[in-house]
């Protein structure tokens, strides 16, 4: 018998299914880990957790068996061809007809399927595609026809013959005639059973599992699984189911424990099923980082006054075998009785007043000594955070993060507590409403008089900017003036300059005239535009001569007279 073609070796993936020893991966975690397997104070050296490999389950499947036949290369014919020589040799009816097929009339058996025939309750097999008639008598009146089946159908079951081939992403579930349970993956079988019967109770597909786990607190998921049940007559009036066979889907970074008697077993990641019964699923855990906000229990104070805590948790499960082994079924429940009890011990050691302060207890909020909520704080980054990282290695927790995010007192005194409290916070927000008030009021004063003082500026800047513009103006019309004169008076000085330049000329160009005619004409013209600019009624009188005197006589007898008049 080919014993590698059913025996479970290897899952779908390739990866190593339940059988594998798993001893040298917790030796590596515990050697390479940065968190010892105890705690430091309980033991300096590192010790090995003790591993069993009692999932390993006795594979009845690869047992020698008679008439049981794996499933070779060649297919399902070569099986059943095979299992027809045993059956032969020992002296049992052979299941593979003789009858020829013919191409004209009977029942057809199409290429790739087989033809099942009842031949007086025993199975008949037809192998060879073609049509099978009813005749001769002597051969079909004890038979009855059942159909076909295809040759890669996954189960085929027949008056005793079961023909089993499963995929790549299948496994198999039977049970033999001695109700032995064994789980067919990437191969497949023909049996023929004499006594007793090879029962195909499911076909699972591996990686889709019907049934998720989840994380009751994180609601992470942790796996999926699926229970293959078997129903058992236990009397004659009553029937049982069993399960049989358990499939496990674990994703990538998370864990499963097994357990048998008081030995647990870590189950890696991958594909895994569970056919012994000795063997009980523990839990489901993921290696992966969670975090959690918890309120606890109510926590006296050493003043007596009760005060409940929300806290912030975020851990890391790196060992799940001692977490199990302290009887924990989640980090969270192990966690939660540690914190529970830390906390109780550290506030039972302060007082009202240190806590009343404080909301938001945490590493980003720390306080200095003279707080009076500092002793809380102290306590808890240095307390509290040692105690719950040692108590957590215990259980294979590495605890990454513990705060405190809200309190609240309760009880009577609490609440006189928070009315004078409350009382106290409203006085200092009054006063503090006052001194703003007042402080608004100084800064709108400021701010009236630095408006006033940027007006005057801005008016001087104004006046001062309009004397300039005035004096510039001024400037401009006296240089205006200046230069208009200077330049009248260069134009007159030049208008005089050619008119005697033209007077010179014409008195040059008259004195070089010598004909007597031409001066008298050039005279004549002169007295022309004499009577013309004076008029034509104009006496001109001499110059010079007699005419000339008795002006001047006249003109002195007339003055001498009016001077006269004057003096009288």
């Amino acid at each position: 018998m080919d014993a590698m073609s059913i025996a479970d070796n290897t899952t779908v993936v390739g990866g190593p299914s339940s059988v594998a020893n798993r001893k040298d991966l917790l030796r590596d975690r515990n050697e390479d880990s940065d968190y010892p397997l105890k705690s430091p104070s309980n033991d300096s050296r590192k010790k090995e957790v003790h591993v069993h490999d009692f999932s390993k389950t006795a594979d009845y499947g690869i047992e020698e068996r008679p008439f049981f036949v794996p499933i070779p290369k060649q297919g399902v014919t070569a099986a059943l061809q095979k299992l027809d020589v045993q059956l032969q040799n020992s002296g049992r009816n052979k299941i593979l007809s003789k009858k020829a097929p013919t191409d004209w009339i009977g029942k057809e058996v199409p290429p790739g399927t087989l033809g099942l025939i009842n031949h007086g309750g025993l199975p008949k097999v037809l192998v060879r595609p073609g049509r099978y008639p009813g005749f001769p008598l002597r051969n079909w009146w004890a038979r009855s026809w059942h159909g076909t089946k295809g040759l890669s159908d996954t189960a085929i079951e027949f008056q005793g013959l079961t023909i089993v081939q499963v995929s790549q992403n299948q496994a198999a579930v039977v049970s033999d005639p001695q109700n032995r349970i064994f789980v067919i993956k990437n191969s497949g079988f023909v049996a023929y059973a004499i006594e007793g019967t090879y029962n195909v109770l499911a076909i699972v597909d591996q990686t889709h599992l019907p049934t998720t786990i989840k994380d009751t607190v994180t609601g992470a998921v942790l796996g999926s699984t699926y229970e293959v049940r078997m129903k058992s007559k236990v009397s004659a009036r009553q029937e049982q189911e069993y399960v049989v066979a358990l499939f496990l889907n674990i994703p990538a970074n998370n864990c499963a424990i097994l357990q048998r008697g008081d030995d647990l077993e870590l189950l890696p990641a991958g594909q895994h099923y569970i056919t012994n019964p000795n063997v009980t699923l523990r839990g489901l855990y993921t290696l992966g980082e969670n975090q959690l906000e918890m309120p606890t229990k109510d926590i006296f104070t050493r003043d007596q006054v009760p005060v409940g805590l929300r806290i912030y948790l975020k851990w890391q499960l790196v060992e799940p075998l001692k977490l199990t082994t302290h009887g924990y079924m989640t980090p969270y429940d192990a966690l939660r009785d540690k914190t529970q009890s830390i906390l109780t011990q550290i506030v039972a050691h302060l007082d009202y007043s240190s806590m009343v302060k404080q909301r938001s207890l945490g590493p980003d909020n720390l306080e200095d000594g003279s707080d009076p909520s500092s002793a809380f704080l102290d306590a808890l980054r240095t307390r509290a955070m040692d105690e719950m990282h040692e108590a957590a290695l215990e259980y294979g927790i590495v605890l990454k993060d513990l705060a405190v995010i809200d309190r609240q007192f309760k009880g009577e005194i609490a609440s006189t507590m928070d009315k004078l409290t409350t009382r106290a916070l409203q006085a200092q927000v009054e006063a503090a409403n006052v001194d703003r008030e007042n402080s608004n009021k100084v800064k709108q004063e400021e701010g009236a008089l630095a408006v006033a003082r940027i007006k005057a500026q801005a008016r001087n800047t104004q006046a001062d900017s309009e004397a300039y513009s005035v004096i510039a103006a001024a400037k401009a019309q006296a240089e205006r003036t200046k230069i208009e004169a200077l330049a009248q008076a260069e134009a007159i000085r030049l208008t005089a300059e050619a008119d005697a330049e033209a007077i010179k000329i014409k008195a040059r160009a008259d004195a070089e005239v010598v004909d007597q005619f031409a001066r008298e004409m050039e005279m004549r013209r002169v007295e022309i535009s004499r009577i013309k600019a004076y008029g034509n009624k104009t006496i001109f009188a001499p110059a010079d001569g007699p005419g000339s005197q008795m002006g001047s006589a006249l003109a002195m007898g007339m003055a001498a007279g009016l001077g006269s008049k004057a003096e009288k």
